[in-house]
């Protein structure tokens, strides 16, 4: 039996990836995401679940009779001798349970541990003796008796979106990669059931009138500027990485949340989860590497400030001159701030079991700079200039697989804060001389 090979061909200086190790890796990492939603839903359910469900289905209704009043103290066990307690009010019940009369002593409905003993006391005033009040025990242990039933719908929630969510998506990721294995695209595509209403829509750019190949312009030009007549709309990842930062930080902490609280309620009451104390560490690392990532994208992009592009004339053409303005907000002094417009030519292609889109910057000509700028708080920068598009420039073009793009580009240097750079997408028609000598000569 030959394992398969690491790499696959080599493309220029450097190899592709093995196919068959890329679909094993991403099937371990796909059984390990499922594997830890089993075991997370299995606990959720084992420990929180059932015993709610069966509180309210299983247990025996019956009648319980006050009999006598506490107060219940509570020390997490191997703290030491100077561990602090805590007190919770208790009542001793006389219920039947079938032909027998038992006694137990339980908590107070709705009652916490409370660190104050003289609050735990008073808390049981509202309770008298020979009072008479509804209870329910457990048939499979008589001794197990509860005062109040219901459910609790954050738990439930916990229970079935986290675990649900880990194994929906490992499980859909396991099975892709086995369906993968050792097969083919061809033989994929031929035997994907439901393949045509499944698979995705062909992802098909929206064309210029009378411009075949050429994207429209219609989503870049419906904001007006306050000087020039359009407003370009910006293309920023860091945007979307920001959201991204936001998103896991969230979500991140809200399992940690859950968790702590969980840990939390066991010292209160008097017992130490090891294990869970020693996960609640690394969660916490991870939790706080999350905000803080966020926090740092949050405060980069507030005080670099916003950047906008004005144009007088949208879309462009090979040859002409267009009036820009440049508007850059925020504080602090700049070592550079300039202006550039470049075309990049973008590929989307399959590479093993992932697409990809790569770009390149194939020609760039720098508009207008500006060197060791102070911005104030509450006013920008701003300074009008002209570029112009190259006589023999390509026009914009997009398919499924390909496109030829053109931007302004705009790059700052602050001095306090990390360079950036944002782009602003426009589209640039085709020469109409041009066009009509390509329809002369392909009439001929």
């Amino acid at each position: 039996m030959r394992l398969p090979r690491f790499f696959g061909k080599k493309r220029g200086h450097r190899r592709t990836g093995s196919e068959a190790w890329g679909s094993i890796g991403d099937g371990l990492f796909h059984a390990a995401i499922l594997l830890a939603g089993l075991a997370f839903g299995g606990l959720l359910v084992s420990g929180v679940a059932v015993p709610e469900w069966r509180i309210n289905h299983d247990f025996v209704a019956t009648r319980c009779t006050v009999v006598a009043k506490g107060v219940e103290r509570i020390s997490v066990a191997d703290a030491g001798p100077k561990a602090a307690s805590t007190y919770r009010p208790c009542i001793a019940i006389r219920y039947a349970a079938g032909a027998t009369e038992r006694e137990a002593w339980v908590a107070v409905p709705r009652a916490v541990a409370v660190a104050d003993r003289e609050a735990a006391v008073a808390r049981l005033e509202s309770w008298r003796l020979g009072a008479t009040l509804p209870g329910w025990y457990d048939p499979a242990n008589a001794g197990r008796v509860v005062l109040s039933r219901g459910y609790n719908w954050w738990t439930w929630l916990l229970t079935l979106v986290l675990p649900g969510a880990l194994i929906a998506f490992g499980a859909s990721g396991l099975v892709r990669s086995a369906r993968r294995w050792n097969t083919s695209e061809e033989c994929r595509a031929a035997s994907r059931p439901l393949r045509g209403l499944l698979a995705p829509l062909p992802v098909v750019p929206r064309t210029a009138d009378g411009h075949p190949g050429v994207p429209a312009c219609d989503d870049m030009i419906n904001s007006p500027g306050t000087i020039l007549r359009y407003r370009l709309p910006i293309e920023s990842p860091e945007s979307w990485t920001l959201l991204g930062f936001g998103l896991f930080a969230v979500l991140w902490n809200a399992v940690l949340l859950v968790l702590a609280i969980g840990a939390g309620l066991d010292l209160v009451g008097g017992r130490v989860d090891t294990f869970l104390l020693v996960l609640l560490v690394p969660f916490a690392l991870v939790g706080a590497t999350g905000i803080a990532l966020f926090v740092r994208g949050l405060v980069l992009a507030t005080a670099v400030g916003t950047t906008q592009v004005e144009i007088n004339e949208h879309p462009l053409r090979p040859g002409g001159r267009y009036d820009v303005i440049v508007a850059q907000g925020g504080s602090g002094p700049f070592r550079r701030l300039e202006i550039a417009i470049a075309m990049e030519e973008q590929a989307t292609f399959r590479q093993g079991t992932d697409t990809r889109s790569e770009r390149l910057t194939v020609w760039s000509r720098a508009v207008e700079s500006w060197e060791q700028l102070q911005l104030s708080p509450g006013t920008r920068f701003e300074a009008r200039t002209t570029l112009e598009i190259p006589a023999t420039a390509m026009h914009s073009f997009a398919s499924e697989h390909n496109a030829v793009r053109w931007l302004v580009v705009v790059r700052g240097q602050p001095i306090r804060w990390p360079a950036f750079r944002r782009t602003f997408p426009v589209v640039v028609l085709p020469d109409p001389a041009a066009a009509v000598a390509s329809a002369a000569e392909a009439a001929r």
